[in-house]
């Protein structure tokens, strides 16, 4: 069998980032009721914050770092950062596939040596590319198509 190589840009998911930032509302909504007064505030608005940069990061991905594209090629993955920068990237054993979203923790050699996850929703990528990398999480190579398939 050929290798195969897909790559796979990533748009901005509104949903995704709705998500963290109530997440992280709510975090703070609770850290309110336990510790009134100044330093329950500070550390609300620290959380809130933090939600900001997560959504930005991760959901939106409007910043340097954030992961634009993932190329797929056997069994190996390239992560592709907005800011130009590619590494080549192990996924840990143990991931999440599900039907509504894709959890790829890295490990190894990213860069800086710091551990990184990749969270892909399903409003990310268009069904069928979607499809694709839930396949290839799972079993760690992309579907084949028959070569009677393609010329039906």
């Amino acid at each position: 069998m050929t290798a195969r190589r897909l790559r796979l840009e990533l748009e901005p998911s509104a949903l995704l980032a709705a998500v963290i930032l109530a997440a992280h509302g709510a975090a703070a909504a609770c850290v309110l009721l336990v510790m009134p007064g100044m330093a329950g505030t500070l550390i609300a608005a620290a959380l809130v914050g933090l939600g900001a940069m997560a959504a930005a990061t991760r959901a939106l991905l409007s910043t340097r770092g954030s992961v634009c594209a993932l190329e797929l090629e056997g069994s190996g993955l390239t992560v592709c950062l907005a800011d130009g920068k590619r590494f080549a990237a192990e996924v840990a054993p143990r991931r999440y596939v599900g039907r509504h979203l894709v959890i790829l923790p890295l490990r190894g050699n990213t860069p800086r040596g710091m551990r990184r996850t990749i969270l892909v929703t399903r409003d990310m990528l268009g069904s069928d590319a979607f499809r694709r990398l839930r396949v290839w999480a799972l079993w760690g190579k992309l579907p084949a198509v028959a070569a009677k398939q393609l010329a039906a």
